[in-house]
C-alpha cells in the first residue's frame, strides 16, 4: 500500500518502522519542523525525521497544515491513505479527504476514554489498570473520529507512563499493520464513540505535578507513576522544591497529623494525605541536589515538625 506517514515524536517510530517492515511503501513522512530543546537551545530533529533520513525517505516539515500547500504536496503523490501517529497537529479536511481510504490515526488509549494529547499519562496518574491503542478513522474534531479497531494492554502496578510508552507504541505498530488491509478490504465496521463515555487528556502543564496532599495517597502515587518523566511530582519543603520519583500508597494513615505532616522514622519518610492514608516517599531529590533513596534523605532530618507543601 502507498502510505503518507505523519508522526513526529520517539513514539511514532514504532508505527512507520512496522509500517515499512511490513511491506508498505512510505512515500513521504510529515513531521513538525525542528525545535530547539536543552539548554543550549540548539534545533532538534524529531525522531521520526532521523528515521527517515535513515531510510531515505522523503520528509516535509511543514509550519502551517491548514493553508493548502500540504495538501497539494501529499495528494501529488498519490497515497493510499495517511497514517498519522502523535503528528501534534488537528488536520483540515483537505488532508483528511485527500487519500481513498482517508487518514488514519494510531492514538495510545481505549478512545473514547482520554482523548487529548496525552493520554498515556493520564491513564496511569489516573489510575487506570488498562489502556490499549485504538485506530480510528480521522474526523476534524479532536480524537473525535469513528473507531476501526482496538487492542487492550495492562498497566502494570508499578508502571511510570515512561515505561508505558513504548510498550504501547510497539503494539500500535503492529495493530496498524493488522488494519490497513482489513479497510482495505472493507472489512473494518466504523464505530462511533460513545460520548457519554469521553473523558479528556490534556496536554500536560508543570502545576500538574504538584503533589496536593489533601488528595488520597494511592491517588498520589498514581500521579507520580503518571508524570514520569515530566512535569514530575514535586511539593516543597522549607521553601525548597522537593521532587517525588517513587511512592507507595500505605493502608493506613491515622493518627500521622494533617495533611502534609511527615513522620520520620526508621529510614522511612510518610506523609499524611487525605482520607487517613499515607504515603511513603521512596526516591526524591531536593532542590539542587541529586536523585537519592528517601533513608538517605532522611538522615540528620528531625523526628517531627515537618510538613510538605507548605
Amino acid at each position: 500500500m502507498r502510505l503518507v506517514f505523519m508522526g513526529t515524536p520517539e513514539f511514532a517510530v514504532p508505527t512507520v518502522d512496522a509500517l515499512a517492515r511490513a511491506g508498505h511503501q512510505i512515500l513521504a513522512v510529515v513531521a513538525q519542523p525542528d525545535r530547539p530543546a536543552g539548554r543550549g537551545k540548539a534545533l532538534k530533529a524529531p525522531a521520526t525525521k532521523a528515521w527517515a533520513l535513515a531510510n531515505r525517505v522523503p520528509v516535509l516539515q511543514p509550519e502551517k497544515v491548514r493553508d493548502g500547500a500540504l495538501a497539494a504536496a501529499l495528494a501529488a503523490l498519490k497515497p493510499d491513505a495517511l497514517v498519522v501517529t502523535a503528528y501534534g497537529r488537528i488536520l483540515g479536511r483537505d488532508l483528511l479527504t485527500l487519500a481513498p481510504l482517508g487518514a488514519v490515526n494510531v492514538h495510545a488509549s481505549l478512545l473514547p476514554r482520554w482523548r487529548g494529547a496525552a493520554p498515556i499519562q493520564w491513564a496511569v496518574a489516573s489510575g487506570d489498570t488498562e489502556t490499549g491503542v485504538t485506530i480510528m478513522q480521522m474526523d476534524e474534531g479532536l480524537d473525535t473520529g469513528d473507531l476501526l479497531l482496538t487492542r487492550t494492554l495492562a498497566i502494570g502496578a508499578e508502571e511510570t507512563a515512561e515505561a508505558l510508552a513504548p510498550r504501547l507504541a510497539a503494539l500500535g505498530g503492529e495493530a496498524i499493520v493488522e488494519a490497513l488491509p482489513l479497510l482495505a478490504a472493507g472489512e473494518l465496521v466504523p464505530v462511533k464513540q460513545a460520548e457519554a463515555e469521553v473523558t479528556l487528556a490534556p496536554i500536560l502543564e508543570k502545576a500538574d505535578g504538584r503533589l496536593d496532599f489533601s488528595r488520597p495517597a494511592a491517588e498520589l502515587a498514581c500521579r507520580v507513576r503518571g508524570f514520569t518523566p515530566w512535569p514530575g511530582a514535586f511539593t516543597s519543603l522549607s521553601g525548597k522544591v522537593l521532587k517525588v520519583h517513587r511512592a507507595a500508597a500505605l493502608a493506613g494513615g491515622a493518627g500521622l497529623g494533617p495533611t502534609g505532616t511527615v513522620t520520620v522514622a526508621g529510614g522511612t519518610l510518610r506523609v499524611a494525605c487525605g482520607g487517613d492514608t499515607a504515603l511513603e516517599l521512596l526516591e526524591v531529590q531536593p532542590e539542587g541536589k541529586r536523585r537519592m533513596a528517601a533513608r538517605d534523605f532522611v538522615n540528620g532530618l528531625p523526628a517531627g515538625g515537618l510538613v510538605l507543601g507548605a
